[in-house]
């Protein structure tokens, strides 16, 4: 009895080790990778900041806005006491413009490009999820954008010097609006981003566009919804005041020509809407984008 109670011990020790080896080389598979998702997300943020420096559509556009801005300074010699405020209005509507042109045509093709070279398919074979792969690269252009702004701020900052013989108030009253312009900047690099996510940069240009142009109208779009008579033209018009982004909360470009910031309340607000909207927007990319079949 002793002697096969020893050798059936014997028999079921391998098959115990052979178990618990096999746990240990599953649980090894199921292992985080090595370095967190922050890295991972970091080093494809680096990688689209660098890549879009490298389009010469950037520094075109920018240079277009800091010549605009002494066009500005021109037009206002010709003027009465109304240099400054040309200078701002000008410079703030070209910088507006001229970003959201970056934020479509460099936004929609994050995604496109690297399709269209293959290199997703080097990228999600390293242990990078599709998740962190767009968040990467949306961070990415607006690390681009807010270098645009910053050095088109300076250039409307450096004009009002001018104009002003020196410090002028407006010239730091002036950023609160240059901040609203580059939030509303993120704004749209996420819509261009969902819309690129399942479809094709031409179209998702155009879808870009036709959100960023009836943001600014929200509020008469909730107008349009109280006032018409029919049942089918409220429910259209009431969705797009829910579901498209106000952006008429970040055009404070008549206030800033003339000496005026918002309230901090509603800058405050301006910025959580924000947030929570590139939130919910990201999210719905990423959902979108882990179904997609690249096949």
């Amino acid at each position: 009895m002793f002697s096969e109670t020893i050798t059936v011990a014997e028999r079921l020790t391998p098959t115990a080790t052979t178990h618990n080896a096999s746990s240990q080389e599953q649980q090894a598979a199921a292992a985080p990778p090595r370095g967190s998702s922050v890295r991972r997300i970091a080093s494809i943020a680096r990688n689209a900041f660098r890549e879009a420096v490298r389009d010469r559509v950037l520094y075109n556009l920018v240079f277009f806005v800091l010549l605009l801005t002494g066009g500005a300074i021109f037009i206002g010699d010709l003027s009465a006491a109304q240099e400054a405020k040309i200078i701002v209005d000008m410079s703030l509507s070209a910088m507006l413009l001229f970003g959201v042109f970056i934020a479509i045509f460099v936004g929609v093709g994050l995604v496109y490009k690297e399709l269209e070279r293959r290199t997703v398919y080097a990228i999600f074979a390293k242990p990078v999820g599709r998740g962190e792969f767009l968040v990467g690269k949306y961070l990415g252009l607006c690390l681009t954008l807010a270098v645009n702004v910053l050095v088109m701020g300076a250039g409307v900052s450096l004009a009002l010097l001018y104009v002003r013989g020196g410090y002028d108030p407006l010239v730091l009253s002036v950023w609160p609006a240059i901040m609203l312009i580059f939030v509303e900047l993120m704004i749209v690099v996420a819509v261009a981003l969902l819309f690129s996510s399942f479809s094709s940069p031409a179209l998702s240009a155009l879808m870009t566009f036709a959100v960023f142009v009836i943001g600014h109208f929200s509020a008469d779009m909730k107008l349009l919804a109280a006032s018409t008579g029919t049942t089918g033209a409220k429910i259209l018009f009431g969705a797009l005041y829910y579901l498209l982004p106000n952006l008429s909360h970040y055009t404070v470009i008549t206030e800033a020509g003339h000496g005026l910031s918002p309230a901090p309340a509603a800058f405050a607000a301006a910025l959580l809407y924000a947030f929570v909207y590139i939130a919910v927007l990201l999210s719905a990319s990423i959902l979108i984008f882990n179904r997609r079949n690249f096949k």
